[in-house]
């Protein structure tokens, strides 16, 4: 096979960059396709010799293109579906079929321009995202507001947002109050509401007050960036499902040539050899191909899950196990009070109220677990005089006058308060609590599982997928992890090289393997799976070490992700099968003299369309940012009360 076989499909077409930007008919396109129908016109109506010396005008105007393309291809010594077509065009004209000639000519025409419309359907959707961003924004610089452009912002400065307007960066809102739509980024389909505190992301609408937020991250480095970046770079990358595209188109190529001169050899009959070249066709899976992963990987960044290329999302579609670390992956990642215990004569209230006067200034994340849900609670809470810390013990505290105690049994052990033996089976960690050497109680406290968790591990089991538990928390908690969610598969105390030897050993013995994680820990183990995931919350070395990056932390998005992999996937392979069977059956047809030219032409259009239309399911919805629908979201978002 020549070196360049895989450029054989359609070069002119260019169906990787080439497409009208602006995705609408080119003049002279339509000038073209206008000559060869009104040519035909010309000859089936009024035949004659001067009808055929309008057609020999009308064809060498139409199909030049065509022409053109097929010489150069021919010097290249590139066998390419514009050589065959320009092979049958010439000789159904060399033979006097101008109405013939005309039609292919149309035919080709007419498809080039709806396939370049059909693939730019593609490319607006990156234009789109890449003009949602406003070039500049309002920062406070010396106390005054200034409009500077987007990419003169730094990291540290303030930006002010407006009422409807577009939040150009990530950041952290230091004052203001309002909702925010930030579907493009986390796919979310209400509202989120920002306060000082609160995250942002670059590519948000702001709906209703003023917002002054922080900044954190600008341009490429924000989390809509990445997205971009992600449909960008599937545009440049090739799945190895694209070469093999490429290498089917052009085994097609020199199929049907040879084909075309069988059927010449055998019959003699020109009409019958001109029919099999027409009706070979491979541009629906030669452009098809990356249209379907260009549109997953855009329907994949619209829910918000970033995949970095073409290669990835094919990999993803063929994933049959997904391992997942336990703390910020399946569960929320911080610690929050399960079940509160107090001891006999004890109310619930006075136990929290005095574990969160105790606690009021711990940094531990345990202590700002009780500390928050007695401010949720409304406990009273009281400043402690003195407070002090033991490490791997807790916290001792004045409170009112008294003493109190709040950590681990050996805290209160040591003090010589009796404390009850700690229960086997407890959902979590337990704090115990005594005042003035009274045992108050305990508090239950746990990293809570994310609510999507159980339905997502469901669904993937569902769609045959292995699902494990690997993490380095002990095998209790992991246990009743693994339990809640259906996990029958754990490991738990594992260290990373542990985690990695794990992932290592399955992909060894032939697994799709996809690691999910948002820790330092998980690093090795995502980079050494089938396929790396990361949690959008989870550290910057985990998000570069991951193929795929969940902007929302929504473990339900990592099925929809895997369903629009196997979708794409699907249809790739579907488009594969049609082509060969369309052209098998095709050839044979028209060899043995069932197909005439202008019917193999119309089956070669016919089909090309259909398999790029089939890819063109994949492409999510170009949407602009409109103030109507902002003003409609606006109405639907919750008051301030």
């Amino acid at each position: 096979m020549p070196r360049d076989l895989a450029e054989t499909a359609c070069p002119k077409h260019q169906h990787d960059a080439g497409v009208h930007e602006h995705g609408s008919f080119e003049p002279m396109a339509v000038a073209r396709i206008v000559a060869a129908a009104a040519g035909a016109g010309v000859v089936w109506f009024w035949p004659g010799r001067t009808a055929d010396a309008l057609a020999v005008a009308a064809l060498l105007f139409a199909g030049w293109p065509i022409l053109r393309e097929a010489v150069s291809n021919l010097l290249a010594r590139r066998m390419t579906m514009e050589l065959s077509m320009a092979i049958a065009v010439v000789a159904a004209a060399a033979i006097g079929e101008f109405f013939t000639a005309l039609v292919v000519a149309l035919f080709v025409l007419a498809a080039e321009e709806l396939e370049h419309l059909t693939v730019a359907r593609g490319r607006v959707a990156i234009h789109d995202l890449v003009a949602f961003i406003p070039p500049q924004a309002t920062v406070r610089r010396e106390g005054e507001l200034i409009q500077v452009a987007v990419a003169e912002i730094r990291p540290g400065e303030c930006v002010v947002v407006a009422p409807g307007g577009k939040i150009p960066v990530d950041g952290v809102v230091v004052a203001g109050h309002s909702y925010a739509d930030q579907s493009r980024i986390t796919g979310e389909s209400m509202p989120a509401e920002k306060s000082a505190g609160s995250s942002v992301f670059a590519g948000s609408i702001n709906q209703m007050g003023m917002l002054e937020i922080q900044v954190e991250r600008v341009g490429r480095d924000t989390s809509y960036g990445r997205i971009i970046e992600a449909v960008e770079a599937a545009e440049q990358s090739r799945a190895p499902v694209q070469r093999l595209a490429d290498q089917l188109a052009g085994y097609l190529v020199y199929f049907a040539l040879a084909a075309a001169a069988l059927t010449w050899l055998i019959t003699r009959d020109l009409r019958d050899t001109i029919s099999v070249v027409i009706v070979a066709g491979a541009c629906g899976i030669a452009a098809g191909t990356p249209l379907a992963i260009l549109g997953g990987i855009g329907r994949a960044a619209k829910l918000g899950s970033i995949i970095k290329g073409g290669v990835h999302l094919e990999t993803l579609g063929r994933v049959d196990t997904v391992i997942l670390d336990k703390t910020g992956t399946l569960t929320l990642g911080r610690p929050v009070v399960q079940e509160l215990r107090p001891a006999a004569g004890v109310s619930a209230g006075e136990l929290l109220a005095a574990a969160g006067s105790a606690e009021i200034h711990s940094e531990h994340p345990l202590a700002r677990a009780v500390v928050e849900e007695a401010r949720r609670t409304k406990a009273a809470l009281a400043e402690p005089a003195s407070f002090s810390y033991t490490v791997g013990r807790g916290v001792t505290a004045l409170v009112d006058g008294a003493t109190v105690l709040v950590g681990n049994r050996k805290l209160l052990a040591d003090a010589g308060v009796d404390v009850p033996a700690r229960e086997t089976g407890l959902p979590g960690s337990d704090i115990v609590v005594a005042r003035e050497g009274r045992f108050l109680g305990e508090i239950i406290v746990a990293d809570v599982v994310r609510p999507e968790a159980r339905g997502a591990m469901a669904a993937l089991q569902a769609m045959g997928v292995r699902t494990l538990l690997l993490t380095g928390d002990t095998a209790e908690v992991a246990g009743r992890v693994a339990a809640d969610l259906g996990i029958a598969e754990v490991g738990a105390d594992m260290l990373p090289e542990d985690k990695l030897a794990r992932v290592e050993a399955l992909v060894a013995s032939g697994h799709r393997v996809a690691m999910v994680g948002d820790g330092v820990n998980d690093a090795p183990a995502l980079t050494a799976a089938s396929l790396g995931v990361a949690m959008g919350s989870g550290a910057d070395v985990t998000k570069e070490s991951a193929d795929v990056v969940l902007i929302g932390n929504d473990l339900g998005k990592l099925v929809e992700t895997i369903r629009i992999a196997r979708r794409t996937r699907a249809i790739i392979w579907q488009n594969f099968a049609g082509t060969l069977a369309v052209d098998a059956v095709g050839i044979v047809l028209a060899a043995v003299g069932l197909l005439n030219p202008m019917l193999a032409a119309f089956i070669h259009v016919g089909s090309e369309i259909a398999f790029l239309l089939n890819s063109a399911r994949l492409l999510p919805a170009a949407e602009r940012f409109r103030p109507e629908r902002n003003a409609s979201i606006q109405r639907a978002t919750p008051k301030e009360a």
